[in-house]
Protein backbone atom coordinates (compact mmCIF):
# COMPACT_ATOMS: atom_id res chain seq x y z
CA UNK A 1 0.00 0.00 0.00
CA UNK A 2 2.52 2.70 1.06
CA UNK A 3 4.45 2.37 -2.65
CA UNK A 4 1.30 3.33 -4.78
CA UNK A 5 0.28 6.29 -1.91
CA UNK A 6 3.75 7.33 -2.43
CA UNK A 7 3.69 7.75 -6.59
CA UNK A 8 0.05 9.22 -5.96
CA UNK A 9 0.84 11.70 -3.35
CA UNK A 10 3.97 12.76 -5.69
CA UNK A 11 2.08 13.48 -8.98
CA UNK A 12 -0.54 14.91 -7.75
CA UNK A 13 2.15 17.65 -6.07
CA UNK A 14 3.69 17.79 -9.06
CA UNK A 15 0.10 17.79 -10.53
CA UNK A 16 -1.05 20.74 -8.41
CA UNK A 17 2.71 22.66 -9.03
CA UNK A 18 1.32 22.66 -12.87
CA UNK A 19 -1.58 23.93 -11.83
CA UNK A 20 0.28 27.36 -10.10
CA UNK A 21 2.52 27.14 -13.70
CA UNK A 22 -0.64 27.34 -15.64
CA UNK A 23 -2.18 29.77 -13.62
CA UNK A 24 0.64 33.10 -14.23
CA UNK A 25 0.07 35.08 -11.52
CA UNK A 26 3.77 33.31 -9.48
CA UNK A 27 5.01 30.21 -8.13
CA UNK A 28 5.97 29.13 -4.53
CA UNK A 29 9.99 30.34 -3.91
CA UNK A 30 11.39 26.84 -5.26
CA UNK A 31 9.40 26.24 -8.41
CA UNK A 32 10.64 30.21 -8.89
CA UNK A 33 14.11 29.08 -9.08
CA UNK A 34 13.26 26.05 -11.06
CA UNK A 35 11.03 28.15 -13.46
CA UNK A 36 14.22 30.73 -13.64
CA UNK A 37 16.47 28.08 -14.28
CA UNK A 38 14.15 26.58 -17.16
CA UNK A 39 14.18 30.38 -18.79
CA UNK A 40 18.24 29.78 -19.20
CA UNK A 41 18.61 26.34 -19.99
CA UNK A 42 17.21 23.73 -22.52
CA UNK A 43 15.61 21.86 -19.78
CA UNK A 44 12.40 22.07 -18.67
CA UNK A 45 10.56 23.18 -15.52
CA UNK A 46 10.22 19.92 -14.26
CA UNK A 47 13.90 18.96 -16.17
CA UNK A 48 14.92 21.65 -13.75
CA UNK A 49 13.20 20.03 -10.87
CA UNK A 50 14.34 16.65 -11.13
CA UNK A 51 18.29 17.83 -12.02
CA UNK A 52 18.13 20.58 -8.71
CA UNK A 53 16.79 17.29 -7.11
CA UNK A 54 19.44 15.25 -8.10
CA UNK A 55 21.97 17.81 -6.84
CA UNK A 56 20.32 17.78 -2.99
CA UNK A 57 20.56 14.32 -3.24
CA UNK A 58 24.32 14.83 -3.43
CA UNK A 59 24.60 17.31 -0.44
CA UNK A 60 22.19 14.99 1.11
CA UNK A 61 24.83 12.40 1.17
CA UNK A 62 27.75 14.24 1.76
CA UNK A 63 26.21 15.48 4.93
CA UNK A 64 25.32 11.95 5.85
CA UNK A 65 21.51 12.42 5.78
CA UNK A 66 19.00 9.30 5.32
CA UNK A 67 18.20 9.20 2.03
CA UNK A 68 14.82 6.72 1.93
CA UNK A 69 12.90 5.36 -1.50
CA UNK A 70 10.51 8.74 -1.42
CA UNK A 71 13.60 10.97 -1.27
CA UNK A 72 14.52 9.17 -4.52
CA UNK A 73 10.94 8.79 -6.27
CA UNK A 74 10.38 12.91 -5.33
CA UNK A 75 13.72 13.35 -7.18
CA UNK A 76 11.84 12.28 -10.55
CA UNK A 77 8.14 11.65 -10.40
CA UNK A 78 7.26 15.33 -9.22
CA UNK A 79 9.24 17.11 -11.92
CA UNK A 80 7.50 14.18 -14.67
CA UNK A 81 4.46 15.08 -13.51
CA UNK A 82 4.22 18.62 -13.97
CA UNK A 83 5.86 18.86 -17.19
CA UNK A 84 2.88 16.20 -18.48
CA UNK A 85 0.69 18.82 -16.70
CA UNK A 86 1.66 21.32 -18.95
CA UNK A 87 2.19 19.46 -21.76
CA UNK A 88 -1.61 18.43 -21.10
CA UNK A 89 -3.01 21.14 -20.57
CA UNK A 90 -2.73 24.96 -21.80
CA UNK A 91 -2.21 28.24 -20.18
CA UNK A 92 -6.03 29.14 -19.85
CA UNK A 93 -6.76 32.29 -21.75
CA UNK A 94 -9.73 33.41 -19.20
CA UNK A 95 -8.66 35.69 -15.52
CA UNK A 96 -11.33 33.87 -13.84
CA UNK A 97 -10.23 30.51 -14.49
CA UNK A 98 -6.17 31.29 -13.97
CA UNK A 99 -6.96 32.77 -10.96
CA UNK A 100 -8.62 29.22 -9.88
CA UNK A 101 -5.94 27.68 -10.56
CA UNK A 102 -3.91 29.27 -8.71
CA UNK A 103 -6.22 29.56 -5.96
CA UNK A 104 -6.28 25.81 -5.69
CA UNK A 105 -2.73 25.17 -6.65
CA UNK A 106 -1.26 25.00 -3.07
CA UNK A 107 -4.03 22.86 -1.75
CA UNK A 108 -3.67 20.12 -4.37
CA UNK A 109 -0.04 20.18 -3.83
CA UNK A 110 -0.72 19.84 0.46
CA UNK A 111 -2.89 17.06 -0.75
CA UNK A 112 -0.12 15.59 -2.42
CA UNK A 113 2.24 16.05 0.29
CA UNK A 114 0.01 14.13 3.14
CA UNK A 115 -0.14 10.65 0.88
CA UNK A 116 3.45 11.44 -0.06
CA UNK A 117 4.90 12.17 3.52
CA UNK A 118 2.18 9.87 4.88
CA UNK A 119 3.65 6.78 3.98
CA UNK A 120 6.74 7.40 6.08
CA UNK A 121 9.30 6.20 2.70
CA UNK A 122 11.68 9.45 3.20
CA UNK A 123 11.88 13.19 2.86
CA UNK A 124 11.89 15.18 -0.52
CA UNK A 125 15.37 16.53 -1.24
CA UNK A 126 14.86 19.89 -0.38
CA UNK A 127 13.46 18.96 2.74
CA UNK A 128 16.66 17.23 3.42
CA UNK A 129 18.77 20.14 3.06
CA UNK A 130 16.67 21.34 5.67
CA UNK A 131 17.09 18.79 8.19
CA UNK A 132 20.56 18.46 7.63
CA UNK A 133 20.98 22.20 8.91
CA UNK A 134 18.58 21.07 11.84
CA UNK A 135 20.97 18.79 13.19
CA UNK A 136 23.92 21.16 12.69
CA UNK A 137 22.36 23.35 15.55
CA UNK A 138 20.34 25.76 12.74
CA UNK A 139 16.38 25.67 14.07
CA UNK A 140 13.96 24.48 11.66
CA UNK A 141 12.10 27.65 10.78
CA UNK A 142 15.51 29.18 10.40
CA UNK A 143 16.98 26.94 8.11
CA UNK A 144 13.52 26.52 6.08
CA UNK A 145 13.66 30.81 5.50
CA UNK A 146 16.90 30.96 4.36
CA UNK A 147 16.32 27.83 2.21
CA UNK A 148 13.45 29.26 0.49
CA UNK A 149 14.06 32.85 0.38
CA UNK A 150 17.86 31.92 -1.01
CA UNK A 151 15.57 29.89 -3.80
CA UNK A 152 13.21 33.00 -4.58
CA UNK A 153 16.12 35.30 -4.65
CA UNK A 154 18.70 33.02 -7.37
CA UNK A 155 14.63 32.51 -9.05
CA UNK A 156 13.96 36.38 -9.11
CA UNK A 157 17.39 36.73 -10.95
CA UNK A 158 16.99 33.99 -13.71
CA UNK A 159 13.64 35.43 -14.69
CA UNK A 160 11.24 33.09 -12.46
CA UNK A 161 7.67 34.47 -12.16
CA UNK A 162 6.59 35.95 -8.67
CA UNK A 163 3.58 37.42 -7.71
CA UNK A 164 0.42 37.33 -5.62
CA UNK A 165 0.46 33.82 -6.17
CA UNK A 166 3.63 33.50 -4.23
CA UNK A 167 2.31 35.34 -1.49
CA UNK A 168 -0.85 32.92 -1.60
CA UNK A 169 1.06 29.97 -1.73
CA UNK A 170 3.31 30.55 0.84
CA UNK A 171 0.02 31.37 3.59
CA UNK A 172 -1.96 28.38 2.21
CA UNK A 173 0.39 25.83 2.16
CA UNK A 174 1.52 25.55 6.19
CA UNK A 175 -2.48 25.25 7.06
CA UNK A 176 -3.12 22.87 4.21
CA UNK A 177 -0.47 20.72 4.96
CA UNK A 178 -1.65 20.56 8.65
CA UNK A 179 -4.98 19.86 7.72
CA UNK A 180 -4.35 17.03 5.36
CA UNK A 181 -1.15 15.10 6.67
CA UNK A 182 -2.73 12.95 9.59
CA UNK A 183 -5.89 12.57 7.67
CA UNK A 184 -3.81 10.80 5.01
CA UNK A 185 -0.96 9.60 7.05
CA UNK A 186 -0.86 5.96 7.51
CA UNK A 187 -2.29 4.26 10.97
CA UNK A 188 1.09 2.58 10.99
CA UNK A 189 3.11 5.60 10.16
CA UNK A 190 1.46 8.16 12.40
CA UNK A 191 1.89 5.50 15.46
CA UNK A 192 6.00 4.87 14.44
CA UNK A 193 6.11 9.11 14.45
CA UNK A 194 4.08 9.77 17.00
CA UNK A 195 1.77 12.12 14.41
CA UNK A 196 -1.81 13.08 15.39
Amino acid sequence: ERFPRLFVGLAVFGFGLGLTVLGGYGLPPWDVFHQGLAEQTPLTIGGAIIVVGALLLVVMVALDEPIGVGTLANVLVIGLALDATLWIFDEPASTVARVTLTLIGPIVVAIGSGYYIGVGLGPGPRDGLMTAMDRRGVAIWKARTVIELSALAAGVVLGGTVGWGTAWFLVAIGPAVHFFLPRLTLPEVAAQTGAH
